[in-house]
């Protein structure tokens, strides 16, 4: 079974709610993302986001898009961050997704590509910049591979398409809780419980709600909402605060505890 699959699986049991962090994957070098996937799944973590560098990341807001070019600065490549997954395979089962944009998929080749990730121990894809309406033949061969490819849905999503998404939907639903770019806010959206509840009613498969949150309380909100959260700016703007410490690796871990608590 599917990591991510089984992952929702083993919460919807337990009646708990999914606690997903977003990192930039070499940011601030491949072998820190590595210890911070490690020190995560101890502070409680259910899925790693690994993000892929990219040089125009247009659904990031500023944080992520500076951790974003310094990594590409380091030469990072999605092909070196598959092997980074590979290396974490032999330690961790870990559900792990990449959010890549499809530049990088393209230019690796879209079978070359769910095939070395899906061998690396890939568990999912999101990538932004792929319409729904484009991305059947990809999402098709990557589930016969093993790899669930996730799909958005968003406040301005209509119900027509709500219904055909969760339709196709594995793995998540990752809803963008906001029409802008990631960052942290300081309130949630107004209209999230009634858009979540449109999508919940909709599809089995599970929904997670991501963009904006910055706070453990935050989180706490959406979880209750839907079935688990993403936190990604916060998570990346404490490794930026601490990248230059010896501890980064602990201090970022302490931070990502708080939202387990």
């Amino acid at each position: 079974m599917n990591r991510i699959v089984k992952k929702f699986a083993e919460l919807k049991k337990k009646k708990k709610k999914a606690f997903i962090a977003f990192i930039t994957a070499g940011y601030p070098s491949l072998a820190v993302t590595g210890k911070l996937v490690l020190e995560f799944e101890k502070k409680g973590v259910d899925l790693i986001e690994l993000g892929v560098p990219f040089s125009d990341p247009l659904a990031d807001g500023p944080v992520i898009q500076e951790a974003s070019l310094y990594s590409l600065k380091k030469k990072t490549t999605l092909a070196k961050i598959i092997a980074l997954v590979k290396d974490l395979r032999r330690v961790t089962d870990l559900p792990i997704c990449l959010m890549s944009y499809y530049n990088p998929v393209f230019c690796m080749g879209e079978k070359q590509f769910v095939e070395r990730a899906s061998a690396a121990g890939v568990d999912g894809v999101i990538i932004p910049d792929l319409p729904f309406e484009e991305a059947e033949g990809f999402a098709n061969y990557a589930g016969r591979k093993g790899l669930v490819n996730i799909y958005f849905l968003s406040p301005t999503s209509s119900p027509e398409r709500i219904r055909t998404i969760s339709r196709r939907a594995r793995g998540f639903i990752y809803y963008v809780s906001l029409t802008g770019v990631t960052g942290g806010r300081k309130n949630l959206s107004s209209d999230l419980k009634n858009n979540l509840s449109r999508i919940k009613s909709a599809t089995s498969v599970p929904v997670c709600a991501g963009f904006g949150i910055s706070s453990a309380s935050q989180l706490r909100q959406v979880q209750r909402m839907c079935d688990g959260g993403i936190v990604g700016s916060a998570i990346v703007s404490k490794i930026r605060e601490n990248i230059s410490r010896r501890d980064l690796v602990k201090r970022t871990g302490d931070f990502v505890e708080r939202f387990n608590v």
